[in-house]
């Protein structure tokens, strides 16, 4: 009787396909550095001649991104790839910005719905933390850490998730998303009544996951976002009224 022959993985194949694994589930988040070649090689119990060659087929893939002297880092381009032509058309084309609400209508209430499914204790603790640094944040006049907070805090949900496609998506749109919630936060929230409207909606999502409700968490981000579509139509007449008082009176 012949028996097929085993086909036992190269040991730097291996090792590359680990690599892969942590940036799939977002232990190594682009733009960060991997561990020191010795520390990195001890961890995977690998020679350092096999870890070198994985990180060169990682690099030769464009995954990883290796500075002279500065060591190896997770590579942002497939953030930079997505974001940057989309942000300089939302610039040039403001009509684009309901698409983008759209675009945060579906998958963020998505997102949300899995998180309250597939939270681990982990996700929720991290939640708590993102949500306690949006609500100092919304406490100030900063909107530089209310912009940031608010991103980290929806970024945290879609992680929770535990779907890859989401996590990374959520991501890769980042910049974009960062932009877009500058406008929002720069357009509607300009009274203390409106910032506690956004955190009570916040609080909402957080606690919609927190219970393990799914669809609760679902209509939560739902309403969220509609909230904020609603608010930047309402500044966009108020601008198209003042404007117009203007040309009367010029």
């Amino acid at each position: 009787m012949n028996y097929a022959k085993l086909t036992l993985p190269r040991i730097p194949d291996a090792v590359a396909h680990q690599i892969e694994t942590r940036i799939l589930e977002g232990s190594l988040k682009p733009g960060d550095r991997l561990p020191a070649e010795r520390e990195l090689a001890i961890e995977l119990g690998v020679s350092r001649p096999s870890l070198r060659e994985a990180i060169k087929k990682l690099v030769s893939r464009d995954l990883l991104v290796s500075r002279h002297g500065g060591g190896t880092y997770v590579t942002d381009r497939l953030e930079a790839s997505f974001a940057d032509p989309w942000q300089q058309l939302i610039d040039q084309h403001p009509c684009l910005q309901e698409d983008v609400l759209e675009f945060r209508y579906l998958i963020e209430a998505s997102a949300a719905e899995l998180a309250a499914r597939r939270a681990t204790e982990s996700d929720l603790e991290r939640l708590e933390q993102a949500y306690a640094k949006l609500d100092a944040a919304y406490g100030s006049d900063d909107r530089h850490a209310q912009v940031a907070a608010d991103v980290a805090f929806h970024l945290t949900i879609a992680e929770s998730a535990h779907n890859v496609l989401f996590g990374h998506l959520v991501g890769s749109v980042l910049r974009l998303l960062h932009e877009h919630v500058r406008r929002n936060l720069r357009e509607i929230a300009v009274s203390a009544e409106t910032g506690r409207q956004l955190m009570a909606q916040h609080l909402a999502i957080r606690d919609a996951i927190r219970a393990r409700q799914p669809e609760t968490a679902r209509l939560a981000a739902q309403t969220h976002i509609a909230f904020v579509r609603q608010r930047l139509e309402e500044a966009a007449d108020s601008e198209q009224r003042q404007q117009r008082s203007l040309r009367h009176f010029s």
